[in-house]
This record gives C-alpha cells, sequence and structure tokens, in this order.
C-alpha cells in the first residue's frame, strides 16, 4: 500500500516547532537526494511511493513515516543519518495539545483523574476511543480520528515509567453500563480495566450510580504532582478550566477529589463490580 492509499498526515499550521521540524527534516531528505544525483522520480520508486508523496515530505507539507525515513536512509546510503531523524519526527506525529499533555503526564509522579463523561483517555483501548472520536460532531475526518486514535495510545507509555506513577482513577457507572461502539468494544474495555487494575501502581475505583452524595458533580477533575513537590490541576467549574498552579486551587481540586474517592466503592469492590458487568455484557 502506498502512503497516499494510507492515512496521511499534515502538521497543524500553528504547531510552530512541528513546522519547523518536518520543513528542517523535508529539507535534508532533499539535500541528501540531490547530493547522490538522484531525481525524484527514480527515489520514489527506490522507496515505494509516488513521486508526488516525495515532493510533499520534502517541501514539508507532509510528515513522513518511520518507514519511509528507514528507507530513504539505505536507499541514499546515509549511514543512519536520516533514519535517527524518526524520534522528532515520531513526536510531531501527535497533535499539539495532545503531544503537551502527554509531555507533562510523563514528569508527573502522581495523577488524581476523574471524567464524569467516558473512561479516561489513558484507560482507554483502541476501540473504545475510536467509537468516541467517531461521535464529535462537527465530525473528525477518519485521518484525525486516526490520528487522535494513535496519539492517544503513545500516552499510555505512562504506565510503563521506571519508577511507575502512582496513578488514581474514579469512573462512573453508568459509563461503564452504557455499550459506546457496541457490545463487544464494552467487552474489551471492561477486561481492560480490570488489567490495568491490577497493576500495583494503579487503584481503580468506581462511583456507583445509588449514591445520594456526589462530589463529583461540577465536572472532571485532573491533578497532577512532581517529584519537586509542585503541582498541577485542572477541571472546568475552576478557573474556566485552565490548569492551575496556586495552592489554593490545588487544596479545592484535592478537596473535592478526595471525597469523591471516599464516595465510590474501594478498588476491591470496584474490581468485584466491573468483573460482574462483564459477566453480564
Amino acid at each position: 500500500m502506498s502512503e497516499e492509499e494510507e492515512p496521511g498526515w499534515e502538521v497543524e499550521p500553528d504547531d510552530e516547532w512541528g513546522v519547523a521540524v518536518i520543513a528542517t527534516v523535508g529539507r535534508q531528505l532533499r539535500l541528501r537526494r540531490e547530493a547522490v544525483g538522484m531525481r525524484a522520480a527514480d527515489f520514489a520508486r527506490a522507496v515505494g511511493y509516488s513521486e508526488d508523496m516525495v515532493y510533499k515530505v520534502e517541501s514539508g507539507k507532509r510528515i513522513p513515516r518511520p518507514e519511509y525515513l528507514d528507507k530513504a536512509d539505505k536507499v541514499l546510503d546515509a549511514g543512519g543519518l536520516l533514519a535517527a531523524m524518526k524520534e522528532d519526527v515520531e513526536k510531531v506525529r501527535y497533535p499539539k495539545k495532545v503531544r503537551a499533555l502527554a509531555e507533562v503526564e510523563a514528569k508527573a509522579v502522581e495523577l488524581q483523574l476523574y471524567d464524569p463523561l467516558s473512561i479516561h483517555g489513558l484507560l482507554q483501548t483502541p476501540e473504545y476511543a475510536r467509537a468516541l472520536l467517531m461521535m464529535r460532531r462537527p465530525a473528525y475526518s477518519d485521518t484525525e480520528i486516526e490520528r487522535y486514535v494513535t496519539a492517544r495510545m503513545a500516552r499510555k507509555s505512562v504506565f510503563e515509567r521506571d519508577p511507575a506513577p502512582e496513578i488514581s482513577f474514579v469512573v462512573e457507572e453508568w459509563i461503564l453500563r452504557r455499550p459506546l461502539g457496541g457490545r463487544e468494544a464494552l467487552r474489551s474495555q471492561l477486561q481492560h480495566l480490570l488489567e490495568a487494575a491490577k497493576l500495583r501502581n494503579v487503584e481503580l475505583q468506581v462511583m456507583p450510580m445509588d449514591r445520594q452524595e456526589h462530589a463529583g458533580v461540577d465536572g472532571s477533575i485532573e491533578v497532577l504532582k512532581f517529584a519537586d513537590g509542585s503541582a498541577v490541576g485542572r477541571s472546568p467549574a475552576l478557573a474556566n478550566g485552565r490548569p492551575v498552579e496556586q495552592p489554593k486551587h490545588l487544596r479545592i481540586l484535592e478537596l473535592r477529589y478526595g471525597t469523591i474517592r471516599a464516595q465510590a466503592l474501594t478498588p476491591r469492590e470496584s474490581t468485584s463490580f466491573i468483573e460482574h458487568l462483564l459477566g453480564a455484557t
């Protein structure tokens, strides 16, 4: 399958760093190709992509895939110089706002996360994430959906860190019952939650629908704490949803989150609850 037949990704115009990276990579590819005296058409045939795609990559209009850079490095005998650019290019493949979020999550030593509308992104399976993105209005294009799914799955590297951060999730019962994406997608998602709950650094709690008191009525809560003692939080009910770092704002968020956890099922009860739902799905 050619590059044009696959989802092709472009850099977001307001992503200044991304635009600069892709422009530099494209320029290096073109200079290397010209240095060895290879025409674009010949290079396109050698790497298995269209000539038009080669021009788009070299002009910084298209983000090259990792395999494109590997093939280019070999065909142009670059000795690993072109392939070495894959790390920066891989980061640019993700949307700017998702990339920024992942960078913050990667530095946190503790994460406290509550989402009243859907399973948190760090816990989503690709099928569940794709189903959610397909429901957005105005609708995303297929290319945008795949790009966001890929970026969301890449954020899961937070679970693989060593030492691993402490992560706490609170999930609403109604979310676990609604078959977004279909019954099979829900089953897969519930199974994934049970696997995540087994991790020693993860605490997963379910907020039952029969609770008569709920401290999460003001919306989602995110609190990330860092090794130097600093923290950042966010909630739509505080500072218009902007990230906050002031102690007075963080105290409010932690008070709400702590109360939500106290009102929810314990981690052990939550695991049993999810197992019961899985059996009934």
